[in-house]
């Protein structure tokens, strides 16, 4: 379905959970959804794009954040991006895929203990598009394929990529059903030096994409969890997945204090019949 087909009008849940695109650095998410359980706060839905994708597929399948940071602990790009003759991506990502067959207990969006929407871009028709119902792992796949290194994922004959080349932070998608909504951006818009490898300037080339639409989406946030400490992280930074967790806990940590969470706290976590 189509981004305007997947919004309702209806409040349906009290807390939404939008998670941001940005490769490696979304582990950031974890270590943040650790600090928001630390203040008894947990979300009714989950909206997430590429790597807030992954986590947010992770959480909603029962996960602690503690277990999702040692799932990506150890890894590294080439053990799940395996180099191809460049036709259509110079990786493909079976491996990884075959990964999240293995370690996702729920294998349709129907099984997951919390409500989650992917978004993933439409490569054909140009448009953004979220997943809710039925196979779960292909929509993963898609919403982190980032053009050029990673070849199109086809679901249903449409060629689907990276959610975050039209819309890298996933707000708007549950903003319309939900009564509070908290993000965490992976991607600060900072901008650092870069060294001149393919990586490096498709990783490059993604920040930039993800700062011209973001914008409207933080907007919409009443709560932003935006940890700065990623921007001294590139994409595919696998190997410090645990570094990258553990920053997103203390800046969610920090942040959080500061602020009245009465109105998110799990006595509040029903969902709203109207």
């Amino acid at each position: 379905m189509t981004f305007e087909e997947g919004i309702s009008n209806v409040k349906r849940y009290k807390t939404g959970l939008a998670l941001s695109g940005g490769g490696i650095k979304g582990l950031c998410h974890a270590g943040a959804i650790k600090a928001l359980e630390e203040y008894d706060v947990k979300p009714d839905i989950i909206s997430g794009v590429s790597a807030g994708a992954i986590v947010g597929a992770f959480y909603a399948d029962g996960y602690s954040p503690d277990e999702i940071d040692a799932v990506f602990s150890n890894m590294s790009f080439l053990q799940y991006a395996k180099i191809q003759f460049p036709t259509d991506g110079f990786f493909h990502i079976d491996a990884f895929r075959e990964f999240l067959r293995k370690k996702l207990r729920a294998k349709t969006f129907e099984e997951l203990s919390i409500p989650l929407r992917i978004v993933a871009t439409d490569f054909d028709h140009g448009q953004t598009c979220v997943f809710e119902k039925g196979n779960l792992i292909d929509p993963i796949i898609a919403s982190s394929s980032l053009p050029i290194l990673f070849k199109p994922t086809v679901i249903d004959g449409v060629n689907y990529v990276d959610g975050g080349v039209l819309k890298n932070f996933p707000v708007g998608t549950i903003y319309p059903d939900c009564q509070y909504i908290i993000g965490v951006n992976a991607s600060p818009l900072i901008t650092k030096e870069y060294t001149k490898s393919l990586r490096s300037i498709v990783a490059r080339t993604y920040h930039f994409m993800s700062k011209a639409n973001i914008l409207q989406d933080k907007a919409l946030c009443d709560v932003l969890i935006e940890p700065e400490d990623m921007m001294n992280y590139e994409i595919f930074d696998v190997e410090k997945s645990h570094e990258i967790f553990q920053h997103g806990y203390v800046s969610a940590k920090e942040m959080l204090s500061q602020l009245d969470l009465s109105p998110f706290t799990v006595y509040n976590h029903n969902t709203v019949q109207n």
